[in-house]
């Protein structure tokens, strides 16, 4: 963990954890209508017990380009024109936007949550892989079929794996794990640790030593009523 987040997380923890009440349980909770999400069984977990089962190893991002994932496909409706980022964005808008030819997308409201910034039309906005492709490639995808990878960069099975959030706020976290980089507006990052630790089972990806031991403080004070729901990825 770097000093700079240690010491913005060590100025919030405390007061956040004394605001959380049990009304606030499901601050790791799958956002989206019922009907998003998966039909199957998922497993439902305390963010503490949730890291207790998470491999570990050390993190190797070597030989990572971007172009190993392929994105963006053609989306879960291959009739729509739309891809996989225009999909998310209609289905994560809050008020609903024109989608004209081509998928051409006018209009609409999104609030992106990394920053609880509303937004009106797509300029701002961008699609954001939650636990980001050089992440994933250095947590166990390099050892993955192309196939495979096209579909971690593209998963629309659940509503965690991509976030339509602000340009601003990705390009500031960049490729960063939660050891460096996590969205402090208000009790925000106890939704992305919850959702973090949900995507790296899904997917069965690893975490490494100071990514875990940020991920335990968080499960011992602010998000210790943080709850991690996830459903396998098909292999």
């Amino acid at each position: 963990m770097t000093d700079s987040l240690s010491r913005r997380l060590a100025r919030t923890l405390v007061p956040v954890s004394l605001a959380l009440t049990p009304v606030l349980l499901p601050l790791g909770f799958l956002p989206g209508p019922l009907a998003a999400r998966p039909a199957h069984a998922a497993v439902v977990q305390q963010l503490e017990d949730a890291l207790s089962t998470l491999p570990t190893a050390d993190e190797d991002r070597t030989g990572f380009e971007a172009g190993a994932f392929e994105h963006w496909n053609e989306g879960q409706d291959a009739d729509d024109g739309c891809t996989t980022r225009e999909e998310v964005l209609i289905a994560e808008a809050v008020e609903a936007p024109e989608v004209g030819a081509g998928c051409e997308i006018t209009g609409g409201k999104w609030l992106s949550y990394y920053d609880n910034q509303s937004v009106t039309g797509t300029a701002a906005l961008t699609v954001d892989h939650l636990v980001p492709l050089a992440e994933a490639w250095g947590s166990g995808a390099r050892t993955w079929s192309a196939a495979r990878r096209e579909a971690y960069a593209n998963d629309q099975a659940v509503p965690t794996t991509l976030v339509a959030v602000t340009a601003r706020t990705v390009r500031e976290k960049a490729a960063q794990d939660v050891a460096d980089w996590l969205p402090l507006a208000g009790d925000n990052y106890c939704r992305y640790v919850g959702e973090w630790v949900a995507t790296k089972h899904r997917w069965s990806l690893s975490v490494d030593k100071d990514e875990l031991e940020t991920l335990k403080l968080l499960a011992d004070n602010a998000c210790e009523r943080t709850v991690v729901i996830y459903t396998p990825a098909p292999a």
